[in-house]
C-alpha cells in the first residue's frame, strides 16, 4: 500500500464520497493509486511540470506550468506561464473528466496545443489524476503576504543574452569558463509567444536575404528536402507530414500537401538508400521507426507505413522527439532518443558488479530503470532487423542527428540539464564517438561530477567525453545540418559564399531555465574540414521582442536544392528562406 490514498473510481475518478458508498464499491470500481500515480508524474512528467511550490507558495514554471492546485483551475490562467493560443482561448476549467479525456488526446480536446505528450493507458491515467488531486493550493492568507523580493533584472552586459545576438557574433565557449553549480539561481523564464509586430523579419548578416516562404503550418518541427528538392516537414503536434515543392529561387512554394497523417509526434525524416534515388522515406514516431514506399516526386503517401523497430524504449514520457540519420554507405541507421527525466532523479541504485553486468549490456555509463535505453543514440540496420544497440551514452538529448557528408562522421544537437544555473550545463553541438560516454546523468562536460549525483559514480571519473562546440547553456539546440562543400546546392541561384561550405548550421529554440533571455537564432559552427573549432557565430536572429515576448522559435534547418537555408519555427508555425543576394 502506498502511502498516499488509494480511491475507487467508476470509470474516472471519485474523490469525496462517503464512506459507505466507498464500502460498497469496492468491489466493482477500479482502483486509482495515487502512490503509483506519483511514480508515473515523475518518470513522465517531472521534466516539464512541477508538482510543488516554491518560496512564497509561488508556482514553479519549468517548460509547462506547475499543477499544484490544477484540479479547478481554468486552463490558460496560471499567471507567469506562456500558453499556447489555443488553450488559453479553450474555456475549459480542469475538472477530473476533461483532465482524463485530455490527457488521452491532448490535440484532439484542444487542436493547437503544444502539449506534446499523451497518456494512452487508462489506468494510467487514473493513478495520475488522483496524484494530481493530491496537489492542493495552500488557501488564501486572511491578509495579505509580506511580498517576496522580486530577483534583479539580469544586467544588459550578460554577453549570451538576447540583447546582444545579431549576425555575426561570435561565441567560443570552453569548460575552463564553466561557473560552479548554482552559482546562480534556477530560473523559471519561459516565453510569451506573440504574433510578429507588423513588417518584422529576422535579421541576416549582409549580403544575405531572408523571407516568408510559407506559413499556416501546425508545431512545425524537423525540415528535410529530399533529392528532387521537395521539402518534408514535421508538423509534430499534429501527427503528419507535410511537402512542399517550389521552384529554384522561388519566393513560395508551388505545391503544399499533406504527405502522411495518423502518425504519433512524428519528428525525424531520413530518405533511404542515400543518394540521388531513393525508395522509401523513414519517420521516426515517439516510441517506433516506420518507413513509406517513396520515389522523388510523390506529394503523398502510397499506402500505410511499414514498421522497422516497433518499439523504441519501454518508458513513456520526458523527452518525446526522436531523430534519423543513416550512415553515409547506407548500412547503418542511427536513432536519436532523448532521457526521461532532467537528470534521473527517480532512478535506483546499483552495487558494482550490478553496474558491470549492465553496462556489459548497454554500454558505458547506461542509465536504467525508466531511463533504460534512453539519454542514448542507438544503431541498427536499415531494415531493423538488428537489435538496437547503443552507439553512444550520456546524451541527455539529442535532439538533432546528421552525418557530416564530407567525413562520414555521426554529429549530434544536444539539449543538456537543467536546474544549474544560468549558465549551466552548456548545451553541446559534436562529433559523436561510437562507444563514447558523455557524461548523463552523473557527470558533464568532462570529469564535472552533477551534484544531485553526488559520490555514485566515482568509476566514470575521468572516462567522460568533452564535446567539440559549447553552445550557451539552455539555448536548447535542435535540428542540425551541413551546408555542402560541394555538389548541386553550392552553385544554385541562392548559393551561400565559399566561405560557408562544409560548416554546419544548428536552430537553437530558446531559454526557459535562464533569468536572462538566450537562444531564438540560429547559428553557424565553424569547421575546418569538417573539424569543428569550437566556435559558432549567430546567423539568423530577431526573433525576441523584449524581456518577456517572442514571436518565433527556431526548430528545423535544411538546406534547399537552390543552396538557400529553410529555416522552421514553431511559435507562429511558419518556414523562412536564407538566401545569398537578392534571390
Amino acid at each position: 500500500m502506498h502511502s498516499l490514498a488509494r480511491v475507487w473510481l467508476p470509470g474516472l475518478l471519485l474523490l469525496g464520497f462517503g464512506a459507505e458508498l466507498a464500502a460498497a464499491a469496492e468491489a466493482a470500481l477500479p482502483i486509482a493509486d495515487a502512490g503509483l500515480g506519483k511514480t508515473l508524474f515523475q518518470q513522465s512528467c517531472a521534466i516539464c511540470h512541477a508538482d510543488t511550490l516554491s518560496v512564497g507558495d509561488a508556482q514553479v514554471v519549468r517548460l509547462g506550468p506547475g499543477l499544484v492546485g490544477v484540479i479547478g483551475r481554468r486552463a490558460g490562467s496560471l499567471s507567469g506561464f506562456a500558453y499556447s493560443k489555443a488553450l488559453t482561448a479553450s474555456d475549459i476549467s480542469w475538472d477530473l473528466s476533461t483532465l482524463d479525456r485530455f490527457l488521452a488526446a491532448p490535440a484532439t480536446v484542444v487542436p493547437g496545443t503544444t502539449m506534446p505528450v499523451s497518456v494512452p493507458n487508462a489506468d494510467d491515467r487514473r493513478n495520475l489524476i488522483a496524484y494530481l488531486a493530491t496537489l492542493k493550493a495552500p488557501p488564501a492568507p486572511s491578509s495579505p503576504p509580506k511580498p517576496v523580493p522580486a530577483a534583479s533584472a539580469p544586467p544588459v552586459s550578460d554577453p549570451n543574452d538576447w540583447h546582444h545576438a545579431a549576425p555575426g557574433v561570435a561565441h567560443h565557449l570552453t569548460v575552463a569558463d564553466l561557473p560552479a553549480p548554482y552559482s546562480t539561481v534556477s530560473s523559471g523564464n519561459g516565453p510569451k509567444v506573440v504574433t510578429p509586430p507588423p513588417g518584422t523579419v529576422p535579421a541576416v548578416p549582409p549580403g544575405f536575404t531572408v523571407r516568408q516562404f510559407a506559413s499556416g503550418f501546425s508545431n512545425p518541427r524537423i525540415v528535410r528536402v529530399a533529392p528532387n528538392g521537395d521539402i518534408f516537414i514535421a508538423e509534430t503536434g499534429a501527427g503528419r507530414l507535410r511537402v512542399l515543392r517550389a521552384a529554384d529561387g522561388a519566393d513560395a512554394p508551388s505545391e503544399n500537401q499533406i504527405f502522411a497523417t495518423g502518425l504519433d509526434r512524428p519528428f525525424g525524416i531520413a530518405f533511404y538508400p542515400p543518394g540521388p534515388d531513393p525508395q522509401w522515406l523513414y519517420v521516426a514516431n515517439n516510441n517506433e521507426v516506420v518507413r513509406y514506399a517513396y520515389h522523388n516526386g510523390d506529394l503523398q503517401a502510397g499506402g500505410p507505413p511499414q514498421i522497422i523497430v516497433p518499439l523504441l524504449t519501454q518508458s513513456n514520457g520526458g523527452h518525446t522527439t526522436r531523430d534519423l540519420a543513416f550512415s553515409r554507405d547506407g548500412k547503418r541507421l542511427f536513432i536519436s532518443i532523448g532521457s526521461g527525466s532532467n537528470v534521473a532523479e527517480s532512478m535506483t541504485l546499483k552495487d558494482a558488479d550490478a553496474i558491470r553486468a549492465w553496462e556489459a549490456d548497454h554500454g558505458l555509463g547506461a542509465s536504467w530503470d525508466g531511463e533504460t535505453n534512453r539519454a542514448d543514440i542507438v544503431v541498427t540496420d536499415p531494415e531493423g532487423r538488428a537489435p538496437l544497440r547503443a552507439f553512444a551514452t550520456g546524451i541527455r538529448n539529442a535532439v538533432g542527428i546528421a552525418v557530416n557528408p564530407e567525413t562520414g562522421d555521426l554529429w549530434a544537437s544536444v539539449n543538456e540539464r537543467d536546474s544549474l544555473g544560468d549558465d549551466l550545463v552548456p548545451d553541446y553541438i559534436t562529433r559523436v564517438k561510437e562507444g563514447g560516454f558523455y557524461g548523463w546523468p552523473w557527470y558533464y562536460l568532462g570529469n564535472h561530477e552533477d551534484p544531485r549525483h553526488a559520490g555514485r559514480r566515482p568509476d566514470l571519473a575521468g572516462r567522460v567525453l568533452v564535446p567539440d562546440v559549447l553552445v550557451q547553456a539552455h539555448s536548447a539546440s535542435l535540428q542540425m545540418t551541413f551546408y555542402p562543400a560541394a555538389g548541386r546546392e553550392t552553385e544554385g541561384s541562392a548559393a551561400f559564399p565559399a566561405a560557408y561550405r562544409g560548416d554546419a548550421f544548428a536552430a537553437l529554440h530558446g531559454s526557459w531555465n535562464r533569468s536572462s533571455r538566450t537562444g531564438y537564432k540560429v547559428v553557424r559552427v565553424r569547421l575546418n574540414h569538417g573539424v569543428p573549432t569550437g566556435e559558432y557565430d549567430d546567423f539568423l536572429t530577431g526573433f525576441v521582442v523584449d524581456e518577456k515576448s517572442v514571436w518565433g522559435r527556431p526548430v528545423g534547418v535544411a538546406v534547399a536544392r537552390d543552396g538557400a537555408l529553410l529555416v522552421t519555427e514553431d511559435g507562429n508555425g511558419t518556414l523562412w528562406r536564407v538566401s545569398y543576394g537578392a534571390h
